[in-house]
């Protein structure tokens, strides 16, 4: 039987629920408004290609790194702890970001502030599922995925809007200082409304695991993002080699640390579930996919075709709005009917809206209008959709329940690095070309729109990719498993008597 709250806790746990949103969409956002800015960024700090790959690639790195670890910080410090932690350092990474005119500097900023994000963020989930009863989760889950839909809304657009408007001559330098407002008042509120909590049976933190991971994913990535600068150095082919034993010794280490203390930094057990298994290729995959296409979209149209970054923000509302109605049907309606067949007609269709787009660059070149650009972002927008809001669900339905929470970490901690692999990539799908074409007998436009859809194609392949590895997830999610332990937080009776010392 479900105890009511009283009127003043009930205030607070949904004043709660909106301090752990807003860090959300202050995420959600960060991840989609660089990119808009890109060209100005350019333009104002000198700054080269391979550092607007890594404006991008070093916070998805940085994020992918540490979710896990983030995660399992709130296990054993406290969720809220770690949530005010990792919002104050985002807070300060984004004045920093705002402030610095040093382009090593700014990227130096993005690594530290999604490394905050990584502290942060893993939190949000956790600290909803302690402050609602199970009764009301439902609809805040409900509440959760608007938030998700309107942060992708909002990036594209509020990042044009921002530079456009070049606030008080500061150029792109409003999209980070516009995080510090919203961080500081999160902080204070955060502090006086969320409870603290932490897992029951916290695992101790994997600080080898930790190492190893990071030492293998940066020894393939730096070289993959920086090489082309350095016309492809041997020290770049040799790095990415070595990467190789290094994962091959973090692998055993995670089985030697599971015998040990049972607390490795990824369980490995959870691959011997072939849904998982395949789950997690999907979220590489897909992950790899999109951050090819996001950055050379961008450079395609304000680079490439020359338009403004509030006209390329524009251009993109047709894409968010099909996401964002798509995530909702597949939810909804098509996925309790229709299981696993929606994800794979999400990864035909986006397959679909690649190959139209590439047409339309083509037939069209430097002339598109924006509007012609609507269909096949209203396309892809829709086959995303199908795929982004359920395939969680699908990919944890065999998962055994004790094992959910690290399941979903390493779900999220997969899209991010397939995110930074794809980002990583740009410099061989995307820069390859503009590098082999000469300037001075092809226009800028015509050579950025054959990379454009060269990229294009790598992206079309991934979605193939994709489709072929839904093919193992299971046709239908179970929810049949009994509920998972609660995890430990301050009693009821406390929780009021803290919040009345405050």
């Amino acid at each position: 039987m479900t105890t009511a709250s009283p009127p003043a806790a009930d205030r607070r746990r949904w004043l709660a629920l909106a301090v752990v949103m807003t860090a959300s969409f202050m995420d959600l956002v960060d991840v989609t408004i660089v990119n808009i800015a890109m060209p100005s960024i350019q333009r104002d700090i000198d700054a080269s290609f391979s550092v607007l790959q890594w404006l991008s690639e070093g916070y998805a790195l940085a994020f992918a790194i540490g979710l896990i670890t983030g995660g399992r910080l709130g296990d054993i410090y406290g969720r809220k702890k770690m949530f005010l932690l990792g919002m104050g350092g985002f807070t300060l990474a984004s004045m920093l970001c705002g402030v610095v005119s040093d382009p090593q500097l700014l990227v130096a900023a993005r690594v530290l502030q999604g490394l905050m994000a990584a502290v942060m963020v893993p939190q949000v989930l956790s600290i909803i599922h302690v402050t609602f009863p199970a009764h009301e989760r439902g609809k805040v889950f409900g509440m959760f995925g608007a938030v998700v839909g309107l942060g992708a809304v909002s990036g594209p657009l509020l990042g044009a809007l921002l530079t456009q408007w070049n606030l008080f001559g500061l150029e792109w330098r409003p999209i980070f200082l516009i995080n510090l407002p919203v961080g500081m008042a999160g902080l204070i509120l955060g502090r006086r409304f969320i409870i603290e909590s932490k897992a029951p049976k916290a695992m101790r933190l994997d600080l080898v695991g930790v190492a190893l991971a990071s030492a293998g994913l940066l020894m393939l990535l730096y070289p993959l993002t920086q090489g082309r600068e350095h016309d492809w150095p041997l020290w770049g082919f040799v790095a990415m080699a070595l990467s190789v034993p290094v994962f091959v010794a973090f692998v055993a280490y995670e089985r030697h640390k599971t015998r040990k203390d049972g607390s490795p930094l990824v369980e490995l057990s959870l691959f011997k579930v072939k849904s998982f298994s395949a789950g997690i290729g999907v979220q590489l995959t897909f992950g790899v996919a999109t951050g090819i296409f996001f950055l050379v979209w961008t450079l395609y149209m304000q680079i490439g075709l020359g338009w403004t970054a509030l006209r390329s923000g524009l251009t993109g509302i047709p894409f968010s709005l099909a996401v964002s109605t798509a995530a909702g049907m597949s939810v909804q309606k098509l996925v309790p009917r229709f299981g696993r067949k929606v994800l794979q007609a999400g990864a035909l269709v986006m397959a679909t809206g690649v190959l139209l787009y590439i047409w339309e660059a083509d037939r069209y070149g430097a002339d598109i209008k924006s509007w012609q650009m609507a269909l096949p972002l209203v396309v892809m927008g829709a086959g995303m959709g199908l795929i982004v809001a359920p395939i969680t669900d699908s990919v944890l339905s065999e998962v055994p329940r004790e094992h959910a929470g690290s399941a979903s970490g390493l779900i999220n901690t997969t899209q991010q690095l397939g995110n930074a692999i794809g980002l990583g990539l740009v410099s061989v799908a995307f820069f390859g070309v503009v590098d082999d074409a000469d300037p001075r007998r092809r226009a800028l436009a015509d050579i950025f729109g054959d990379a454009f859809t060269h990229a294009m194609w790598w992206v079309a392949g991934g979605m193939a990719v994709v489709f072929a590895l839904l093919f193992l997830l299971p046709k239908r999610s179970h929810h049949e498993r009994p509920e998972e332990p609660e995890d430990e937080a301050v009693p009821a009776g406390e929780q009021e008597k803290e919040l009345a010392a405050r």
